[in-house]
């Protein structure tokens, strides 16, 4: 990787920020009750991974978290794969969400499907308790998988506490998954029960489910029972099912079911891109050790605060933005296209009165498509409560960056809980913009930003707290140069195993087979001697010419950067003789654009100038579109397998993608 030039500072921490923010308070508390003082960010991150168990212990007692059994450890055992997390303890996930008593209301809800939904937490405990007392009626219990096929509203949580309350397993898919994607993933853990909506809204677009939710009944024979949850029409009741009322019909006393540390609270699925998803089994304490931590101390999140990640339930970030209640922020839930009727939709929504958003997360591909849109957050909404940004999903380029801090809000104050808001359509007075990066593997970030740090623009501000991240190359660890993503040392909220993998040989193959006892991630990462990083792009889709080695995201950045190209995606075809190979760039030209020769001279010359010489591609084709998942992640692998004449049914899994019909225009580009 050719040097780069550290970004420009864009934001610093206040003088005061020790005082007015949750990490501060925790590092007061270490002072004060353990003896331990930290002069800096970088010195208490270095305390927290290399004294794996005392940083846990305390963040186990800052919290004050509980446990029907005493905990006097945090790690028994450290290794990886196989790590032992505070044995004896017995916890559960759905009793901490619900003990919180939050600022106002528990959860805020809005959809292009219904109306607005609001849930104080009493009356989020009265429904989790009803829908308990359901799940009970109908036979389900410990160790039952209970599925959903529903969209992110508040049923979804409420479901989802349920199920863990009991110690029963929760999965999700979003409705948005076609037929296959569900079954191939749901079919894996065998569940019990399924809760599905009939259909919902997508902008203007009304899709029914009805078909879909039949088909995936068809398909799975475990299922004992059907709920449907009636939300594109009212009325509505799919064949031979119960109701979501009916379900939630008889009020009962909310209970919790004490359960070992480790035992199973959710399935998440990898993207399934490339073959069958893998079905990532996450604990009970594990994540609520985790969020927890990232939550509080990185995200600066509690009381008062109203707390927001697009996201379906079908990834991970879901999951994640549920956990808000646990440190007594309040989950902003939404539903529908956040293109309808522009890209300003969301920002409106965040800004709302009644919604008030303090942290505003989303993926990189949507500050990127609202920079190129020329849309200002600012200007179209009130975002004077707005606190921080978070972006995950792809890197944030440089401009991404720079976007937000001239659009959004500029930078200064920190006060940790929301103000009054100022009329008119200001930005935030103050914003801390987090670029984070983790997975579905973890179930929360492993680098990001911190109220501590400064925000440069196109870097990743820090390593987490008990993240051990570093960049390996050749198998050792390197500063200051690009190497591959690894973690060094065990993380409490690492799978506890993926379902049916009996012997942990398909969990050992997927993270650890590289590196023995080294957690290989899969991402090329350079980490700065001040903690700081820049990912840039999976080390499978790396783009290695003449020996330079480049991240695509690098590319994406300079390509995506002209006004001409909508959307990008390259791949190294690599010649077994050794030669350079093909390096085949793809563009969706913007609206009225057609790539012609002036056009792919113009992406050369920016790519020779700002890259290397060596990263000109050899061909720069035309389509219709980049085909991404779900959750906006590009499949250049998948598009590889393509090009090198696999069928599109076998190189991907389209019920898996956001746009299907794309892989068939690679089919005419392959060797």
């Amino acid at each position: 990787m050719p040097d780069r030039e550290r970004g420009r500072v864009l934001w610093e921490p206040p003088d005061d920020v020790r005082e007015r923010t949750r990490i501060g308070r925790y590092l007061a508390w270490l002072d004060s009750y353990r003896g331990l003082s930290f002069p800096d960010y970088d010195s208490l991150w270095r305390w927290s991974v290399d004294d794996l168990d005392g940083f846990w212990r305390t963040i186990w007692q800052h919290f004050h978290l509980d446990s029907a059994s005493p905990v006097d450890r945090a790690l028994a055992r450290p290794d990886m794969p196989g790590a032992e997390w505070f044995p004896g303890a017995l916890v559960n996930y759905a009793a901490h969400a619900l003990r919180s008593e939050p600022a106002g209301p528990a959860i805020v809800a809005r959809s292009q499907t219904r109306h607005p939904v609001e849930l104080s937490m009493g009356e989020l405990r009265d429904e989790v308790a009803r829908c308990r007392a359901g799940l009970v009626r109908l036979g389900v219990g410990r160790g039952d998988r209970v599925a959903a096929y529903l969209p992110n509203i508040p049923e979804a949580v409420v479901a989802l506490l349920a199920t863990a309350s009991l110690g029963a397993i929760w999965s999700s898919c979003a409705p948005e998954f076609g037929t296959r994607s569900v079954v191939d993933r749901l079919r894996q853990i065998e569940p019990a029960m399924l809760l599905a909506v009939d259909g919902y809204r997508y902008g203007a677009k009304r899709i029914d489910r009805a078909r879909e939710v039949a088909d995936i009944r068809a398909q799975l024979p475990s299922l004992r029972h059907v709920i449907t949850v009636p939300y594109l029409d009212p009325g509505a009741r799919l064949a031979d099912t119960l109701t979501w009322d009916e379900l939630v019909a008889e009020p009962d006393e909310l209970a919790f079911e004490p359960l070992p540390f480790d035992h199973p609270l959710y399935v998440l699925y990898s993207s399934g891109t490339t073959g069958l998803p893998k079905p990532i089994v996450h604990g009970h304490g594990g994540i609520l050790v985790e969020h927890h931590k990232v939550l509080a101390l990185h995200n600066d999140l509690g009381p008062g605060d109203r707390f927001f990640w697009f996201s379906t339930t079908g990834w991970m970030m879901w999951n994640y933005l549920v956990s808000g209640l646990l440190v007594g922020a309040t989950p902003v839930l939404f539903d529908g296209d956040p293109g309808d009727p522009d890209l300003g939709a969301l920002w409106r929504m965040a800004g709302a009165g009644d919604v008030g958003v303090t942290f505003f997360g989303t993926s990189a591909p949507f500050l990127l498509a609202c920079r190129k849109a020329g849309i200002a957050p600012a200007e179209v909404a009130d975002l004077s409560r707005l606190r921080s940004v978070g972006s995950t999903g792809a890197p944030l380029p440089g401009e991404g960056f720079d976007w937000v801090y001239e659009a959004v809000g500029p930078a200064r104050d920190m006060s940790p809980a929301p103000t009054a808001a100022r009329a008119g359509g200001a930005g935030s007075p103050d914003l801390l913009l987090s670029s984070v990066s983790g997975g579905t593997d973890v179930c929360t970030a492993f680098v990001g930003g911190c109220p501590l740090v400064p925000v440069r623009s196109g870097e990743i501000s820090c390593r987490y707290l008990g993240a051990k991240v570093e960049a390996y190359l050749e198998g050792r660890p390197v500063v200051g140069e690009q190497g591959e993503l690894v973690i060094t040392a065990p993380m409490p909220s690492m799978p506890v195993a993926f379902w049916g993998d009996a012997d942990g040989s398909r969990y050992r193959a997927a993270y650890f087979e590289d590196h023995p006892g080294v957690w290989t991630h899969g991402d090329w990462i350079t980490v700065y001697d001040d903690g700081a990083c820049v990912i840039t792009g999976r080390s499978d889709a790396t783009l290695n010419r003449g020996g330079v080695r480049m991240g695509t995201a690098e590319l994406y950045s300079v390509v995506e950067g002209l006004p001409e190209v909508a959307d990008s995606l390259v791949v190294h075809l690599e010649d077994p003789g050794g030669g350079p190979g093909r390096l085949v760039l793809f563009v969706t030209p913007a609206a009225g654009v057609v790539l012609d020769d002036d056009l792919r001279e113009r992406i050369a010359k920016a790519l020779r100038s700002e890259l290397s010489p060596r990263h000109v591609p050899d061909e720069i084709h035309a389509v219709p579109g980049v085909p991404r998942t779900l959750s906006g992640k590009k499949l250049e692998v998948p598009v590889k397998r393509i090009l090198q004449g696999a069928d599109p049914d076998r190189a991907a899994s389209r019920g898996s993608l956001a746009n299907p019909e794309v892989l068939d225009a690679y089919v005419a580009f392959c060797d």
